[in-house]
This record gives C-alpha cells, structure tokens and sequence, in this order.
C-alpha cells in the first residue's frame, strides 16, 4: 500500500478543511500530511465531532452538582439516584441524514444514541424523540415525518427499548431540514461504571460488532475518496448516500455482550462508534488515555471489497463498538461474544507515548507494516480549532420586537382557534412500544412528562421512579432566543414536577443555521446565556449535550431549536400519580398568574401567522417555588404516607397553546367538560406566559392555601362538569368537537394525504 502525501493543492477543501486549517495541519506534523492523515482531521475537524464553533460558549453551562458523576465530555453523563444505582443520560441529532433518508436517518440516530448510553455499562431503558417537521401540506414533509417515524419504531421496537414520549412540532421553517433528535436514558449499577479511555500498555484494542463497509461513511468521508481517486470511489460509490443502514438485531446482540463484558470486568474502556468511525474512536480513547495506539487497517472486517484504508477509518457502519482490554482477557472476551453471536477482532495495540511525551496513534498496513498515518492523537481528539465566529443581533430586532401580535383584532371566534390549535399525537405514539420493560407509569400523552419505574433486567426496583420529559419552543427561541430558551428549560423543569419528579439533571441538543451567519452565532450564544441562566436557578446541572450547525435549506436557516431534556427523580412510587385530566365536581386552581402577552404564542404563530413580537417575563425565583411546590403535591398523591392525601386530582402544565389547549386536553382527558369564569380576553386564553399549572382538587381551600404558604400565587378558576368546554364570554364548544379537531389536524391530515396520493 502506497502512502500518499497531499500538497497543499485544494483536495483539503474538499474535505471541509480551510486553507488556515491545513496550515494547522502541517504545524502539527511537521510535513504535508498523507491521505489517511488529512481523511482523519477532516472528520475530526469537523463541526459535527469537534464543536469549533461552539465550544467555546459551551463552557458557561454549569455542569456540576451533587449527584452528577459523569459530566460532559463523555459518552454520556451519568447521575446518582441512590441506592446503589446510576443513571446514564444522553441526546443526540440525526438532521441531515434523516433528510436524506428518513427512515434509515431515523433508525440509526436511534442505535447510536443507544450506544453512548450502554457503553458507559448502563442498560438502555426509555427513547424520546423531539420531532421538527414542515408543514403537512407539503408532500415531502409528510414523507419525512413518516418515514423518520417507521425509522424510530422500527429500530427501538425491534432492538427491545420503549419510546415513551417525545414532541412534534410542524413548521414551514423545517421545511427543507428535518430536526431528529433522540434522547435515551439508561439504568446501571453505580460501581459498573466504564470509561472510554485506553489504558495500559500492550492492552489490545478490540473492534466488536458489524463488519465495516462503505455504506455510513459520513459526507466528507465520501467526499475523501472521490477527492482521493481510490479504489471503489468510482460514480456508484460516490454517489451512495452518506447514511448509515441499521440492524437492530445485531445491535440487540452487541448490547447483551457489552453490557455482560462489562459485567464480568473483562474490559478496561470502552467506546463506540459513531460519527467519523475509527478515526474518532481510536483517537478518542487514545487521548483521554494520554497514551498512544497502533491500529492495523488489514484486521478491520469488511462487507465490501476493494475498501481504501481511508474508507475504513472514516466509515460510519453502525452497530460498532472498540472495547480495551488485556491480553489475559481477550479468551474470555471472544468466548462472551461467541456466545452472544457477536464478532470481536483485535485491530490495536495500546503503546507507550513516545520520547517527546506524545500519545502517537499510528495507522499500519500490518500490525508491523507500513505507517500510513501517525498523528498526535489529542490533535485529532481535543486540539481542533476553535473558533470566536463574528456574533451580531439581528439589525431589525427592535422593530421585530415592537410587533405586537396583541395589537392584531381579537378572533371572531376565539372557540374555531382553539380547534385549530389541538393536535393528537397519538397517531406517532401508536407506531411505538412504550411498555417494554413494563416499567412505563403514563403511556406516552397522558401526563406531561414519562414517568418510569427505576428498574431494569438485572437492577432491583426499590420504589424509585424516573420522571423525563423533553421540550422545545422554537416559536419563543426565534423571538428572544436567550429568554425562549431559559422558558424551555422552565417548562421542562416543571412538567417533569408535573409527574412528581425533582429535576436532578439535563441535557440539551443546539439545533441551529450555519454559525458562519453572525446572526446564527448570536442566536446560539443567547440561548446558552439563557439556559445557564434557568439551569442555575433551578439547581438543575447540564450533564452532556450536543449541537448540531447548518441546518438550513436554500440558504435561509432554521429558527433557533434548543432542545432540553430534563431527568427528575421521585423517591417513592406506591400509586399511580394524578396525570392531565380532572374529576366530575372538582374545582379548577391556576397555581401562578396569566401575564397576557401573545409574543411566541401558537396562536399567534400559527392562526395568525405572526411570528414577532416579545415573550412575557420569567422570574426564576418565582418558577423555582412552583417546581418545588408542584413535585411535593404530586409525589404525595403517589408514594409513602401523604401529607396531603387527595389534594390534586388531575394537573396538567400551562403553555403551549396556553390556557386554552391546556383545558381542552384536560377534558378530552377525562371526557368531562368545564366552566371557567374570570378570563376577560383571548389574551389570557392564548397567552403561553411561564409558571402556570392547573389544578383540579375537591379541596380547593386547602390547596390555595398550600400555594400561598409556598410563596406561590393560586387562584380558583372553574370548575368541572357537562360535556362541554365553556370560558364565558368567548369559548363554548362540546367535547366531540374538541376530539375530531384534535384527530383531525395530525393524523386525519397524514391520512387523506397519503389517500389522495
């Protein structure tokens, strides 16, 4: 095998790399770099694996906390929920492939996600899938959204993890970029804990799973063997989709292995691969190690023939883990993965740093063969650049601002916008399996956060139970995106109190347009500002995350999508807790106050198509109250001996849609309507202002008085009864009405789509 060694010709460019990084390049080496070496920095390189433009704003999210034992910066972030046990959280994007192929996108961001989680040696037990898709007036978008649906279902159901909960949002601005953003958490016992590092000289860097082939190399990777001219680059391979292809079933078998490796102590670190494939992998674990590998290219098993070592190091084929692991070990290893039909191959040597004190990862023809790449391989795991990129507010912002949507005429109708507003999920929930493990509390949509046992195969329930719930407002982010995202991390804070958990951590997906747009860097630098600002006062510590840049389609980026994904914890679970919904004759409590402000509001945005304006206020001190006073109601009605048995019947979270959709789902909930009294104007009925809750209870006095001890306003507005939603004086409508508009407007419309097509 012939090295070759790339001038500074313009093939780097076509890599992703600039012409200053090719300068970093050759400083690094001290000479012109050879095609492995210039395939490896242009994924490492790359703003999906290095964060060059964000890492720098990243490190103002406060990332510590009492219970957080793994930060970011891992595969995943791992927390204490006591008793032994640690729980392994993670979410991830899959925009662009999914846009590409829905399906497969979809599928694969699924198993991926899934790797980060059991390679820190927890077991994956819940996905959630916050979803960002055009308008289903579009042919293409009802594709997407089916196709990254199936996708979803058909890895998650087939590999054995439920799907319990997610969002959807449909908007023209995703139009041309899809947002697939997937969330996994995963139970462990604490003192199981693995790391992805290579330790130990002379241990054996093992590839198990997949054979490695050409479908998955990423879009640089395909653009390095064009650009390389190697075997098998010709016009059928390059122009095969940069997608990865799933198998469940192989990943189901790697999981069982990895997790009874881990089991048994047989593996020192471990890591999988994802995006940029070995390069990453290996140089990964390499770095945190600060020792240095050998990888022999020959030993990687492959499904196709003709592979360049360039293709081998940058594949993306999934279902692929590298496991650390002695000498001594290795037959116990093989015989772990004999069992669970998985392939385990040795393709690395850990090595000593050598005389200058670098940790060198040297890619071989041969285990003593030919060198074709030898890099430091921090240069390739820590040392990308990183990038201060211009940051400008948009120059129109304060005539966006002053466009207030309050000042638009007041609906004819207030009653015909709600109906427009309503959507029913559950056609999405119906493709997923959410009770595997039967440890799921609420199916998904019955409460405003999952709640789950904290148990799993091998993992003893004691009682404890897990509340998620994951949320994005793209509407808000695109109006103040420091102020939307801090709401966001409110709202999810609150629904996960909703279900009675205390917020013990989060993680976060930064969905944004091309970082080289000032305004785009503006935007991603507000909404960090913004959610380091709610994450500490909310106590809540930020345990990993991930970003994901130019998503934009035609040139115009998307609107701002900070997605959070919040963990809360609740101590005991003896009853099923109250969920969205009420009791014929209760009374209805708003616990805080309607600020009517418009600005963000779905009804704004889509009834009147106005997407301008200002959010209402947040006070945090004030929501913090709320968090901790909603989490004590609910985890009273369902563990131990309550201190205030029977005070919430149902409760449900106020915001989007506002006040309006939150008592519609309440009463489609329980199919029982309501009468509410005191609401003077469609301002209070579609603000989505922060810090609200209903409530329904029988003993609405005590209640109030509860809030009002916690420094919590509360008020009693309605009541419940009939079979009809009733605001006076602007809202009267029956239930079926409000059942067929919400069947209708999701998957009625995908229904007579696909009919008509």
């Amino acid at each position: 095998m012939t090295i070759r060694r790339i001038p500074p010709d313009g093939t780097h460019r076509s890599l992703g790399l600039t012409d200053d990084e090719y300068g970093e390049i050759v400083g690094v080496l001290g000479r012109p770099p050879t095609d492995v070496e210039l395939a490896m920095y242009s994924v490492m390189w790359s703003e999906h694996c290095s964060y060059k433009s964000s890492r720098v704003h990243l490190g103002r999210l406060p990332t510590e906390g009492r219970r957080v034992i793994v930060g970011p910066g891992e595969n995943a972030g791992v927390v204490d929920v006591g008793d032994g046990i640690a729980v392994a959280v993670r979410i991830e994007s899959h925009n662009h492939p999914s846009a590409i192929e829905p399906y497969q996108g979809a599928a694969t961001g699924v198993g991926g996600i899934l790797r980060d989680i059991f390679t820190m040696g927890a077991r994956p037990i819940a996905l959630m899938d916050p979803l960002f898709i055009g308008s289903l007036d579009d042919a293409r978008s009802r594709y997407i959204l089916d196709g990254v649906v199936r996708g979803i279902s058909g890895y998650g159901n087939s590999v054995g993890v439920p799907t319990v909960g997610g969002q959807i949002t449909l908007d023209p601005t995703y139009k041309g970029n899809p947002l697939v953003n997937v969330f996994c958490l995963g139970l462990m016992h604490a003192d199981h804990l693995v790391l992805g590092r290579a330790t130990g000289v002379g241990n054996l860097a093992v590839l198990l799973g997949s054979r490695t082939g050409r479908d998955g190399i990423g879009g640089v990777s395909v653009l390095a063997s064009a650009a390389f001219g190697e075997a098998g680059s010709g016009s059928e391979a390059a122009k095969r989709p940069s997608v990865q292809v799933g198998d469940p079933y192989e990943e189901k078998r790697l999981i069982e292995a990895c997790l009874q490796l881990l089991d048994e102590h047989l593996v020192v670190g471990i890591q999988d691969l994802g995006g940029a494939g070995l390069a990453c992998a290996t140089s990964e674990t390499a770095a945190r190690g600060g020792l240095g590998m050998d990888v022999d290219v020959t030993a990687v098993a492959r499904r196709e023939p003709g592979m360049s070592a360039v293709e081998v190091m940058t594949s993306e084929s999934q279902e692929r883990m590298l496991a650390i692991v002695t000498p001594e070990a290795l037959a116990r290893v093989q015989a772990v993965c004999d069992r669970w039909e998985v392939r385990a191959t040795v393709v690395g040597r850990v090595r000593e740093r050598d005389e200058d004190g670098v940790g060198r990862l040297r890619i071989r023809d041969g285990f003593d063969g030919e060198v074709l790449a030898e890099v430091p391989a921090a240069s390739l795991a820590d040392d990308a650049p990183r990038y201060r990129r211009p940051i400008a507010a948009p120059t129109d912002l304060a005539e966006r601002r002053a466009f207030d949507p309050g000042l638009l005429a007041a609906p004819a109708d207030c009653g015909a916008d709600l109906l427009e507003l309503l959507v029913d999920p559950s056609w999405i929930y119906g493709q997923y399996d959410h009770q595997l493990f039967l440890n799921t509390v609420f199916a998904p949509g019955a409460a405003d956060a999952a709640l789950i046992k904290c148990a799993a195969p091998g993992i003893e329930w004691t009682g404890k139970a897990l509340a998620l719930s994951a949320d994005a407002n793209p509407g808000w982010c695109r109006i103040d995106p420091r102020l939307g995202t801090a709401a966001t991390v409110a709202e999810s804070a609150l629904n996960v109190a909703c279900a009675g958990g205390t917020p013990i951590a989060l993680v976060n997906c930064l969905n944004f347009g091309n970082p080289e747009h000032p305004e785009v860097m503006w935007q991603l630098s507000e909404a960090i500002d913004g959610m380091a600002e709610a994450c500490t006062a909310l106590g809540i510590p930020v345990v990993g995350g991930n970003v994901s840049l130019y998503n934009a389609s035609e040139g115009v980026d998307i609107d701002p999508t900070p997605v959070v994904a919040v963990v809360g914890l609740l101590d005991r679970l003896d009853r099923r807790p109250p969920a969205i919904g009420w009791v014929d004759g209760d009374e209805i409590v708003m616990l805080g106050r309607t600020v009517p402000v418009l600005g963000g509001s779905r009804w704004a945005r889509s009834v009147r198509h106005h997407v301008d304006g200002e959010l209402a206020p947040l006070d945090l001190s004030e929501h913090a109250r709320l968090v901790e006073l909603v989490a004590w109601l609910v985890a009273a009605e369902a563990g131990g001996e309550p201190e205030a048995p029977g005070l919430v019947s149902g409760i449900h979270d106020v915001s989007d849609g506002g006040l309006a959709v939150a008592l519609a789902e309440c009463a489609v909930a329980a199919g029982i309507g309501c009468m509410l009294r005191g609401v003077s104007s469609h301002l209070e009925l579609f603000s989505e202002s922060p810090s609200r809750v209903l409530v329904a209870t029988s003993r609405a006095p005590e209640l109030v008085r509860s809030a009002f001890a916690a420094g919590v306003e509360a008020s009693v507005i309605g009541s419940v009864g009939g079979d009809r939603l009733v605001v006076e004086g602007l809202v009267d409508l029956a239930l079926e009405d409000l059942l067929e508009a919400r069947q209708a407007n999701l998957s009625g419309v995908l229904e007579r789509r696909a009919a008509a097509s």
